[in-house]
């Protein structure tokens, strides 16, 4: 089935990495590729210990999208779409029986990758492929398509008021 981990609240990443963990309990091989995050995220010391996950990573982190220059951006999407080749031949080996794709959504909303070439790769999924995506403001396309969508709604953060992220909690 398709999962959506969406929402302006903390903890999608976090959901699906718990969703992981379960996985890997139960014997079953995840693969877990992360977009647009750097490699400093506390939970990737854990994850990269268990021998049922496969955390994939592209060749180069850029920081955040907006503060990127128009080089960068190209540079990025040419490596994001050799990422995404290696994450559907991953896929396509077999070895799997969930896929994470952390922060797709932003990829998509950047149009990194295209929101059309997602869908499609969901829809042409091998049968006992259970996959989780992440990320804010998935589009409609993605939100009927899915299985299960949970939404994860900010009512209160602590950047709010100044706090920064904290390693172990937020990243």
């Amino acid at each position: 089935m398709i999962h959506i981990y969406c929402g302006e609240g903390k903890g999608k990443t976090t959901a699906a990495t718990g969703l992981a963990i379960r996985a890997a309990g139960s014997g079953m091989q995840v693969l877990f590729a992360r977009f647009l995050k750097n490699d400093q995220s506390s939970e990737l010391r854990i994850l990269q210990n268990i021998s049922e996950i496969h955390l994939l990573h592209p060749s180069r982190t850029y920081g955040f999208y907006r503060t990127l220059g128009n080089c960068e951006r190209a540079e990025l999407r040419n490596v994001y779409e050799q990422y995404w080749q290696q994450i559907k031949a991953e896929v396509d080996s077999g070895n799997y029986q969930m896929l994470i794709l952390d922060e797709i959504m932003a990829v998509c909303k950047y149009n990194i990758i295209s929101t059309k070439e997602v869908y499609q790769f969901l829809q042409r999924k091998p049968d006992r492929l259970e996959v989780v995506l992440t990320g804010r403001g998935p589009e409609e396309s993605l939100l009927e398509l899915a299985d299960y969508v949970s939404e994860i709604r900010r009512r209160k953060h602590p950047y709010e008021k100044g706090i920064s992220a904290r390693k172990g909690i937020e990243w």
